[in-house]
């Protein structure tokens, strides 16, 4: 008896829902195997390897363009990172000494790649652990032209195609645009993964990370892709498919509301205004940000342009990468964090001679890696000073734990300051500066802190991680992650009330920031700005004109009287009961 809703669970990896039949996209299966060579069949399999390379090159050029065209030139940059490993000497000296040692060129690149995928497995940070699969399909791509195959195509499908297959390449995914593809499913990615970037970008529904998902399925048979939820269901019953499309159209009619709210000011039913900004990675996602709806930018992720690169960013490139976003922000804010990186990501990413850490998230990273080497510092804040003129932008430390950090960290600031003076450089010399309050120690010490800067962002995602002493990516212990513990209320309370008693504004740029269910509670504590992903910023404006800033002081007041969480749950329930909010 056949049976229908097989429901399957994987990563969310591109929001949306899609409902069509399934294509299966066959990996390419490279049977390798190893051959002893010896004199003049090494240089032959040499030859072959810099002309599959060359092809290659060619490919990746390609990419670049397609990718630069279709998203733009930052998402561009995917194709320019996998160029970079292409070229990487670590790895192509490897492939190239063991070919000189007398094996196959299909050999040799199938252990170096091999061994390199092990060594990224043990990275801790999904972004990077994802980088992988970028080595992986650099790889694939070698090992197809050295065998002279032909890669298989997307161009040729039914518009309510949904592909599943066990990876796929960012110009993949671009082209599923272009053909009208509805959502693809792979068995490997994360939302972190290249692929998933651009999915995202591109509004494709996608889920991820479902293994033998390319074994489970046959071609042309129904299948949904719920990118909401992480769910994929198989043979979906009519009235599930029914259900869906409803869903479908309910999301496309709220989408359509949502904009009405676009240009409309941030402010409550009794006239408490506050700033809704987005949170960035790079340039074009400006666009995005004034799309919808924000009048600021409260996190640009500066460590984005330490990325799939050899050499650390010179200032002229801060200044030229921070000018196009303050120019094109005008005359909303810009808060630039600074590096954000470890010294640990800064060794895998080949760029210096630091070590690792057994645990890099207490260890030398963010605000503590810029003052052990403040000439990597210096530069972005040069540049940041120097795009200052071009628009309203303000410099964000982040990771700080004690007020000697911030003296410091001004301190360097004070030197950039004069280099350029002396270089006859101009930059705005009341350039605000602000720190993240991410760490405990700083919680507790906000009030002191909050007399040293001109604002404060709280960053909730490592500051609840840290608090709560819970790894949110340990499925064993993610129950016990909760913005709303009575700790954490009482904390974000501390911090906030810090900051307006020394007549500062406070921001917040973590995740519970663009919550809806949260965004009550931030109000009636006090926040003044909320920073978040885009596409979440209609849907906190929308709630937040809906509400009054005196109803949800009231309610802040019974919360903190709150000793569990049960009852905090409880009373948030009757809230929104009596504000008609369920």
């Amino acid at each position: 008896m056949k049976q229908n809703n097989i429901i399957l669970n994987g990563i969310a990896a591109s929001s949306g829902v899609a409902i069509g039949k399934v294509f299966v996209l066959e990996e390419d299966e490279f049977l390798v195997e190893k051959k002893e060579i010896s004199g003049i069949q090494i240089k032959q399999e040499l030859n072959r390897l810099k002309d599959a390379m060359d092809k290659t090159k060619i490919e990746l050029e390609d990419n670049k363009k397609e990718l630069s065209k279709v998203v733009g030139g930052n998402y561009a940059k995917i194709a320019a990172a996998h160029l970079l490993i292409l070229n990487d000497p670590m790895v192509k000296n490897e492939v190239i000494k063991m070919i000189k040692e007398g094996v196959n060129a299909e050999y040799a690149i199938h252990k170096v790649v091999e061994n390199f995928s092990k060594t990224f497995d043990l990275i801790d940070n999904d972004y990077f652990r994802e980088r992988k699969h970028d080595l992986l399909d650099v790889a694939k791509k070698v090992m197809r032209n050295l065998l002279g195959k032909t890669k298989k195509s997307l161009s040729n499908l039914e518009e309510d195609s949904i592909v599943v297959a066990k990876t796929l390449t960012p110009a993949d995914t671009v082209t599923m645009k272009e053909v009208l593809i509805k959502g693809f499913v792979t068995e490997i990615g994360g939302k972190t993964s290249h692929t998933a970037l651009v999915a995202q970008s591109l509004e494709i529904p996608a889920v991820v990370g479902l293994k033998d998902i390319t074994h489970q399925v046959k071609q042309g048979m129904s299948i949904i892709v719920d990118g909401n939820l992480g769910l994929v269901i198989l043979d979906p019953s009519e009235e599930t498919i029914e259900n869906y499309k409803r869903e479908h159209e309910i999301q496309i009619s709220n989408k359509k509301e949502l904009e009405k709210f676009k240009d409309l000011p941030a402010i409550t039913t009794d006239g408490r205004e506050v700033i809704l900004g987005a949170n960035i990675e790079n340039p074009e996602e400006v666009r995005a940000a004034l799309r919808h709806g924000a009048n600021a930018v409260g996190l640009y992720r500066s460590e984005f342009m330490y990325l799939s690169r050899k050499t650390m960013p010179t200032e002229e490139e801060h200044y030229q990468n921070y000018s196009k976003v303050a120019k094109m922000m005008m005359p909303y804010e810009v808060i630039i964090r600074t590096i954000d990186l470890g010294g640990d990501k800064i060794a895998r990413l080949g760029l210096m001679n630091v070590g690792r850490e057994a645990n890099p998230f207490m260890g030398l990273r963010a605000i503590r890696f810029c003052l052990k080497y403040p000439e990597i510092f210096k530069a972005q804040l040069k540049g940041i000073l120097r795009a200052s003129v071009h628009g309203n932008i303000k410099i964000m430390y982040p990771m700080i734990s004690r007020i000697a950090e911030i003296k410091e960290a001004n301190r360097i600031l004070e030197q950039a300051k004069e280099e350029l003076r002396k270089e006859g450089k101009k930059f705005r010399e009341d350039i605000e500066v602000g720190v993240m309050i991410e760490v405990p120690s700083a919680a507790i010490i906000s009030d002191v802190i909050a007399k040293e800067v001109d604002f404060l962002s709280i960053g909730t995602n490592d500051l609840i991680q840290y608090t709560m002493a819970v790894d949110r990516v340990n499925a064993d212990v993610a129950h016990l992650y909760s913005p709303m513990h009575p700790a954490i209320l009482r904390l974000l309370k501390t911090i906030i009330d810090s900051a307006h008693a020394a007549g500062k504004n406070v921001g917040m740029c973590g995740e519970m920031a663009g919550d809806p269910a949260y965004t009550v509670v931030l109000l009636g504590l006090g926040l003044d700005e909320f920073s978040m992903s885009a596409v979440q910023i209609p849907k906190v404006k929308k709630f937040i004109r809906n509400i009054s800033k005196f109803e949800a002081k009231k309610l802040v007041e019974q919360l903190l009287s709150c000793s569990t969480m049960q009852e905090i749950d409880i009373t948030m329930k009757k809230f929104k009961y009596r504000q008609n909010l369920l």
